[in-house]
């Protein structure tokens, strides 16, 4: 068994980085890998995402400043761990860590995808550390590649997030509702998808928004302007636990991001047999909804042609049923154990 070290700029707060390194870790542990899961400075919300951890959590400062004294703590906690696996899950923790692992091996870890990278700094973070680690990691085959040839990276490697359960029960597909489920902030776009549902005609559906966030009050302006607002429900931030109840009583899930990189939202659609309507912005993206096969893709900020996908399955049960059955199948190598033993993998392909 293997020590493994998951390290975040901060481990707790609500956020799909963390939920994934609490699922993995949890995975790994359970499977007698000694795992240590570390915050680099302390949450100001935090929230706890296992309940009964089987690994252990360090946080390393109260606030986000580098300070000496910070590095040191982290030094010091890292060189007393047997030598194992380093995963640092972002740009900015390869950018502070990995001049400290010694004893260790280093993976850089990038939760976005190569589009969103390109069009920021992560892009030129990624190139300039990745490559000198022991690995890189990236969400889907796709993203994997973009980084390989562009950026000049050999060490790419892909795994996707996990599940953290496989549902019993699936939707029946049969009530007029379409999910969507994220923060209501902008890189989200749900304007857009309030214009496209809102562009599909069909009053005997309604569109459900779970999620807060600061653009929740111009979102429910715009579903006025839209003249939708009867059939638009903003939901709130519902807990984890009641979610599968939200997926069962959907028939559509609906994805209308700027950018994404893997996003779990879609696999756990799909887990409940959702398909899913989608802006095609990433190979996270493509590697979770095939087009036509288990959801229905449209060009990254395109509207009408969301508001057709929308139109084309609300339209036809049997093919929702036929892309959902489809869609649950393909969601089966996101559960947990697979995605735990992809990173076993990694592991024994380093140890060669």
């Amino acid at each position: 068994m293997s020590t493994v070290v998951f390290a975040s700029m901060d481990a707790d707060t609500l956020g799909g980085i963390q939920r994934v390194v609490h699922t993995v870790a949890q995975g790994l542990a359970e499977r007698g890998h000694e795992v240590h899961v570390v915050g680099l400075h302390r949450s100001g919300d935090p929230i706890t995402y296992v309940t009964a951890p089987h690994y252990s959590h360090h946080v390393i400062s109260p606030g986000p400043k580098r300070s000496p004294w910070a590095r040191r703590r982290t030094a010091a906690l890292l060189n007393s761990l047997e030598p194992g696996y380093v995963v640092m899950t972002s740009p900015g923790v390869v950018a502070r860590m990995k001049d400290l692992l010694r004893l260790h091996q280093g993976i850089g870890q990038y939760h976005g995808s190569f589009a969103h990278a390109r069009g920021c700094w992560h892009y030129a973070a990624v190139k300039a550390h990745y490559g000198t680690l022991d690995q890189a990691v990236f969400l889907s085959p796709d993203d994997a590649w973009q980084f390989s040839e562009h950026a000049l990276l050999p060490n790419t490697w892909h795994i996707p997030n996990p599940l953290p359960d496989w549902p019993p029960e699936t939707s029946p597909l049969d009530r007029p509702r379409v999910l969507a489920v994220g923060r209501l902030a902008g890189v989200k776009r749900f304007d857009r998808l309030i214009s496209a549902f809102g562009r599909t005609g069909r009053s005997d559906w309604e569109l459900h928004l779970v999620g807060d966030g600061p653009d929740a009050g111009r979102l429910m302006v715009h579903a006025v302007t839209e003249g939708v607002a009867d059939r638009v429900r903003f939901r709130g931030r519902i807990p984890a636990g009641e979610m599968a109840a939200e997926y069962r009583a959907a028939s559509l899930a609906a994805l209308s991001s700027d950018h994404e990189g893997l996003p779990l939202v879609l696999a756990e659609a799909a887990s409940h047999g959702l398909p899913a309507v989608a802006f095609d912005v990433s190979g996270g993206v493509r590697h979770l909804v095939r087009d036509g096969e288990t959801g229905l893709l449209a060009p990254p900020g395109d509207v009408a042609a969301l508001a057709a996908a929308l139109s084309t399955l609300m339209a036809d049960t049997r093919k929702r049923r036929r892309l959902g059955a489809a869609a649950r199948g393909h969601a089966r190598q996101f559960k947990l154990p697979n995605v735990v033993d992809r990173w076993e993998e990694l592991f024994t392909h380093l140890r060669r």
